[in-house]
C-alpha cells in the first residue's frame, strides 16, 4: 500500500482535491441554487477528477494526438487557452478581493443595500447577512441614510426592499434613514434607480454599496460606469456558497467589460 501511494501520490491528492470541489460546487444544487458559477465549477471538477483518476490512459491519448501534425497544433490551442484562462481568473480575483475591501472613508455617504431572495416575507440567509452589515454601520454612524434596492419577484409576497425596509426598522434604524428603492430586478437597476432616488432627494453621492464581497467588483464597475463614486460594505457569505458565486461572478465581470 505505501508503495502505491508512493507511486501514485502526486495524483492521488489532486484527484481528491478536485473531487473535493465536485461535492462543494454540487451542493448547492442541492437548495435549487443553479447558475453558471456552480455548473462551470462542477464541470471542471469532474473533468480535472477524472483525468487524474484516469491520468494514465489520459497521458497516452494525449501522446498519441501529439504526434499529429494537427494534434500539435489542437494541444497548443487548447493549452494556450487554459493558461489564458488562468490568467484571468487570478486578476478578476485579486481585483475582487480588492473591492471586497474597499470600505467607506467617514460618513459621508449613502447606503445602497443591494437585494436579494426573499423567503415567504422575510430575508433569505444571504440578504439577512447584508442587512445586518448594514445595520451595524447605521447603528454607528446616525447621520447616513440608507436606500433597499429590490423588486418583487414572482415567488416573493413583498417587495425585497419592503422586506429588508422592515427589517432595518426591527434592528432600531429610524424609518426616516430609509428609502425604498422596489421596483428593480438586476443589479444594473439597483444601481441606476437608487441615484435617481439620490438626486431627488438631495442625498451624498458618495455610495456605499453592501452586498456580499464576491459581488462587490463587478457592483463598483456598474456604479463607476453611472458617474458614481462608490465604497463597499461587504457582508459574510457562506464557505459553501464562495466558490459557486465567486466563479459566476469571473463570467459576470467578463461579460460587464464587453458588453456593458
Amino acid at each position: 500500500m505505501s508503495r502505491f501511494i508512493e507511486n501514485n501520490g502526486t495524483k492521488i491528492i489532486p484527484a481528491l482535491i478536485f473531487f473535493i470541489l465536485l461535492i462543494i460546487f454540487l451542493v448547492p444544487f442541492t437548495r435549487s441554487i443553479i447558475n453558471l458559477g456552480n455548473c462551470a465549477g462542477a464541470a471542471v471538477s469532474a473533468v480535472l477528477t477524472a483525468i487524474f483518476v484516469f491520468f494514465r490512459p489520459f497521458s497516452l491519448f494525449i501522446k498519441q494526438i501529439w504526434e499529429k501534425p494537427a494534434g500539435k497544433v489542437f494541444v497548443c490551442a487548447i493549452s494556450a487557452i487554459i493558461v489564458v484562462c488562468i490568467a484571468l481568473a487570478v486578476l478578476i480575483s485579486v481585483f475582487m478581493l480588492r473591492a471586497a475591501n474597499d470600505s467607506p472613508k467617514g460618513r459621508d455617504t449613502t447606503l445602497v443595500i443591494l437585494g436579494c431572495k426573499v423567503k415567504n416575507g422575510a430575508p433569505s440567509l444571504m440578504l439577512k447577512k447584508r442587512l445586518d452589515a448594514a445595520a451595524g454601520y447605521l447603528s454607528d454612524n446616525e447621520d447616513v441614510c440608507v436606500i433597499v434596492s429590490g423588486g418583487q419577484g414572482s415567488d416573493e409576497i413583498i417587495s425585497e426592499a419592503q422586506c429588508m425596509r422592515d427589517y432595518l426598522v426591527s434592528c432600531g434604524i429610524a424609518p426616516d434613514r430609509i428609502y425604498m428603492e422596489d421596483k428593480s430586478a438586476n443589479t444594473e437597476e439597483n444601481l441606476s434607480f437608487s441615484k435617481e432616488i439620490i438626486e431627488r432627494e438631495k442625498l451624498c453621492g458618495k455610495i456605499t454599496i453592501v452586498s456580499d464581497g464576491y459581488h462587490q467588483l463587478r457592483a463598483e464597475m456598474i456604479a463607476e460606469g453611472l458617474g458614481m463614486e462608490a465604497y463597499n460594505i461587504s457582508a459574510d457569505t457562506s464557505w459553501w456558497l464562495i466558490p459557486t458565486y465567486w466563479v459566476r461572478e469571473w463570467f459576470g465581470v467578463v461579460h460587464y467589460k464587453l458588453f456593458g
